[in-house]
């Protein structure tokens, strides 16, 4: 008997080293690329079978990450030639520590963590360059972890955002914070007469900076848009028919996913409430909004991926 529980015990070992090895070294480099036609009501005609790509959570920084998986998709992006690129967030890792009090989080970003912060930033701008030296117009969002936060109730560091933000503009890449702005398209001059695509970036949640009636005070009504956001949790709080075509990321699909079971996941296990973990989100928001959420490329929390590739997304604008 007790060489059948040994001899069972370490083949859950075994199991499990295998689970982890194949969760960090294979299933990480094979990214799935996912395609959909989207209706966006008065789409200008120039803006008509345009493609927009769609990235998120690169989480840079991460231990035993996987940036090359970025890289990759950076390329395959490029190799596209889309219209334009829209960024989801958390394009950082390094969290403050959820176990010490505010003072000494804060205390040890400006002390101990500072300095490998600035260079996570330094390595995700780095990693994204190739966009602007391509010229394709690049757009994006924040995330909580670009404010260093894993959890709700974690320590946001605001300086970490404002240096993220800024380096991201330096590297031409336009960082929205509940603002519009109407899209410029890579390839295709656009000139005064022709009729804008606006896109509506909406802060992130988890440090309370998702404000609707900011994000949408300066688009004009009835006018066409995409809404890019990074928690899905703000998807609900978007007015009726303000979001034809809403982005999110943030859930990293559940990470760890069970067979044909797709509501089984790590995230569903761990989170609380309603999970949104990747798709296309039916029966959530309000009416005439659609919510697709791409389960995004690095990891968070465990550096894991089973049953859960990550993702890059082309979506097709056509007129409806």
């Amino acid at each position: 008997m007790v060489k059948t529980l040994k001899i069972i015990g370490i083949a859950l070992v075994l199991l499990l080293v295998g689970l982890f090895l194949y969760g960090n070294l294979i299933e990480p480099r094979i990214m799935e690329e996912t395609r959909y036609e989207v209706s966006i009501p008065d789409l200008p005609e120039e803006w008509n079978g345009a493609r927009i790509a769609f990235i998120t959570d690169l989480q840079v920084g991460m231990w035993l990450g996987n940036p090359d998986t970025t890289r990759r998709a950076i390329l395959r992006i490029i190799k596209e030639k889309p219209a334009a690129v829209l960024i989801g967030g958390d394009f950082v890792y390094h969290p403050t520590e959820t176990d010490a009090s505010p003072e000494e989080a804060l205390l040890q970003y400006e002390t101990q963590e500072k300095a490998m912060a600035v260079s996570e930033i330094t390595r995700a701008v780095q990693i994204l360059r190739p966009f602007t030296d391509m010229d394709i117009p690049v757009y994006a969002v924040l995330g909580n972890h670009d404010y260093a936060m894993e959890t709700k109730s974690a320590l946001k560091v605001d300086w970490v955002a404002e240096q993220l933000a800024i380096s991201l503009q330096e590297a031409g890449i336009t960082v929205l914070q509940n603002e519009v702005v109407d899209i410029q398209r890579s390839g295709r001059p656009m000139n005064a007469d022709d009729p804008p695509l606006y896109l509506v970036g909406i802060g992130p949640h988890y440090p309370g900076k998702d404000r609707m009636k900011e994000a949408f005070s300066n688009l004009p009504e009835g006018a066409p848009r995409i809404v890019l956001m990074h928690n899905p949790e703000t998807f609900q709080e978007i007015p009726v028919e303000q979001a034809p075509l809403a982005l999110a990321g943030h859930t990293h699909g559940g990470q760890i996913r069970l067979p044909y079971t797709p509501a089984w996941t790590w995230l569903s296990i761990v989170g609380e409430g309603e999970v949104h973990a990747d798709g296309w989100i039916e029966d959530y928001g309000n009416e005439g909004n659609r919510l697709y959420v791409n389960r995004g490329i690095g990891f968070s929390t465990i550096p894991v991926r089973i049953n859960c590739h990550p993702e890059l997304t082309f979506f097709t604008l056509i007129g409806g």
